[in-house]
């Protein structure tokens, strides 16, 4: 079949620099899915960009050709195209999606315009028009409300439904190519598998040709029929995607395999957790909101986002909460921070050494929160907006001890150069600024800069969640050292289960602000009981071609309470006990 796209021997440089993309070959057919593979700073985007004519304006083109087959099979050279040709070609031939939604979309616009905005310019449709091809769209893309998202603006909708809306912006001019940047990276398990099902199946029906820009492996082997593996702006392999990840040739690939988490196949058997040394305890944690309505008469809505919870953290321990956004799991994070009060009835307790007293982190005076931040810390889900982009490391290192008091000018600078080096940096990058580090760098600072005032307990929120594998071992790798060598206690918020595989002794799945099954993970990934905890391992994708995502199965457990089997499912908030099954596995059902 002829090629598409063929874009043969392309080199892209940054003034007098070496090029940062050099001799990148790769073709797509049409209804054929291929894959650019790597980790951030490979040259997969930017090639991408290339093709579109978008880099930035420092950027060159120095070699190399972009043949293109669309609309009247005529070929053509992209990079000589004229720019008028080439606005007429970009969203109406080609299509983008990009790896950020909320940063794509216009913040003051509505949905429902923007997406439109393509049939207007590139259809020469009506208003009227366009809005009824929007709204198709938007059904088709599975917007439960298509005429609320219409009016909506970006900062009304959740993560995956923004993502939803720049699919429904890449398709409702029906491209010839569709390139999907990183399109799930940020989503959960469940969403990013309903994404992914939704765009083969939008291919299926159109005939579209898509380019999926990724590094994860198991998305790869969901998507696409072809596969490019790059580093450091080459190609390293290529070939179907059946011999890439049957039998990956390159070591950089098979670095990628071995770097990907997964659920291991057979359970790990672990020692039954002590239940003695307690660090922390959630006893009957609730947390309400209570959010004003659009007009005066309207009575306010309850948001319930935790209910009932009952958790326990060994010290030297790892506890994980997972679930989807919206779960209630990093309300749970603040609370047992002391960042929130729980509902009346609700108790935190803290024990910073085993014979301590516990404090009441619920009802603590100034001077006990005082004492309290010392011993807990927390590692955000984005170390650069975490991380002041005027503060030089240094100086963000040192705050905690000036705030505590702790130390002078000298002790504190080689206390920080002392953490530098724990996380595996170097002491004289202090004096650089936040922006001057990669993302996996940036996460070891927000480490760093957490293990300063010496914890006991640290909550990690979604610290992985945007990393490339490799530098997802790397900072999981690091964490355990960290853990066992100085007996630190985790509570680990994550949607990622074969991350939690890894690093947890014990998870607890929250679903709509409860927890709906809990157990050590050797047995919770092997003998799920609730829908939802199965639905989450379902849709975890591995790097196999002959285990594809089973979208039936999580449809089912991420859909409504009602839908579930008569043992779990429950009408409103009005949910069944948490039940224990087995020694140490509880699961909330009806018994």
């Amino acid at each position: 079949m002829t090629p598409l796209l063929s874009v043969e021997n392309l080199s892209i440089g940054f003034g007098h620099e070496e090029p940062v993309v050099q001799d990148v070959n790769f073709s797509v057919s049409p209804g054929e899915t291929i894959a650019l593979v790597g980790e951030s700073g490979s040259g997969k985007t930017i090639s991408c960009r290339a093709v579109l004519r978008i880099l930035p304006k420092a950027a060159q083109i120095r070699s190399g050709k972009m043949i293109w087959r669309g609309t009247g099979g005529a070929a053509r050279d992209l990079r000589s195209l004229p720019e008028r040709q080439m606005r007429d070609l970009r969203g109406n031939e080609i299509a983008m999606i990009f790896q950020e939604p909320m940063r794509s979309l216009s913040p003051l616009h509505r949905i429902g315009n923007q997406v439109g905005e393509v049939l207007w310019l590139h259809g020469g449709k009506s208003e009227s028009a366009a809005r009824k091809e929007v709204l198709e769209c938007f059904e088709r893309v599975g917007f439960p409300d298509p005429e609320r998202t219409y009016k909506s603006y970006p900062f009304e909708l959740s993560g995956g439904m923004r993502q939803r809306a720049m699919i429904a912006m890449a398709m409702v001019a029906k491209p010839d190519l569709l390139i999907a940047d990183e399109p799930t990276t940020a989503l959960d398990v469940t969403t990013q598998a309903q994404v992914l099902g939704l765009m083969k199946e939008l291919q299926q029906e159109t005939g579209m040709a898509m380019i999926l820009v990724t590094h994860d492996l198991g998305v790869v082997a969901n998507m696409a029929e072809q596969v490019v593996v790059m580093h450091k702006g080459r190609v390293m392999e290529s070939g179907s995607a059946a011999d890439v990840l049957g039998a990956p040739a390159h070591p950089y690939t098979q670095a990628l395999f071995n770097a990907a988490p997964q659920i291991p196949a057979t359970p790990t058997p672990a020692p039954p957790l002590p239940r003695e040394d307690l660090i922390l305890q959630m006893k009957d944690v609730s947390k309400t909101y209570t959010l004003r309505a659009g007009k005066a008469w309207a009575k306010p809505t309850i948001v319930n986002a935790c209910m009932g919870l009952n958790l326990s953290l060994t010290r030297g321990k790892t506890l994980a909460i997972v679930g989807e956004s919206g779960s209630g799991k990093t309300t749970a994070a603040r609370i047992a921070l002391g960042a929130e009060l729980p509902d009346p009835g609700g108790q935190v307790l803290f024990r910073p050494t085993a014979t301590a007293e516990p404090v009441a982190v619920h009802a603590m005076d100034r001077a006990t929160r005082t004492a309290f931040q010392r011993d807990a810390q927390m590692v955000f889900q984005d170390p650069y907006s975490s991380l002041s982009p005027r503060m030089r490391v240094q100086d963000a290192m040192v705050e905690p001890l000036e705030i505590h008091n702790l130390g002078d000018r000298s002790s504190r600078r080689d206390r920080a150069a002392e953490m530098l080096r724990l996380v595996g940096l170097k002491p004289e990058m202090l004096l650089r600024y936040p922006h001057a580090f990669s993302g996996g760098q940036r996460q070891r600072l927000s480490i760093a800069r957490a293990l300063m005032l010496d914890p006991s307990l640290i909550v990690c929120d979604e610290p992985t969640s945007a990393l490339d594998v490799s530098v997802q071992e790397q900072i999981l790798q690091l964490l355990e050292d960290i853990r066992d060598r100085q007996n630190l206690s985790y509570l680990f918020i994550s949607h990622d289960l074969a991350v939690v595989a890894r690093i947890a002794d014990e998870v607890a799945v929250m679903r709509r602000g409860m927890v709906v099954e809990q157990a050590p993970p050797e047995t919770l990934f092997y003998n799920p009981q609730h829908p939802y905890t199965k639905a989450l391992i379902a849709a975890q994708p591995e790097p196999s071609i002959d285990r594809p995502i089973n979208l039936k199965l999580v449809a089912q457990g991420a859909g409504s309470p009602d839908s579930w089997p008569d043992r779990f499912k429950f009408p409103g908030i009005s949910a069944p006990p948490l039940v224990q099954v087995e020694p140490g596995h509880k699961v909330r059902c009806h018994v």
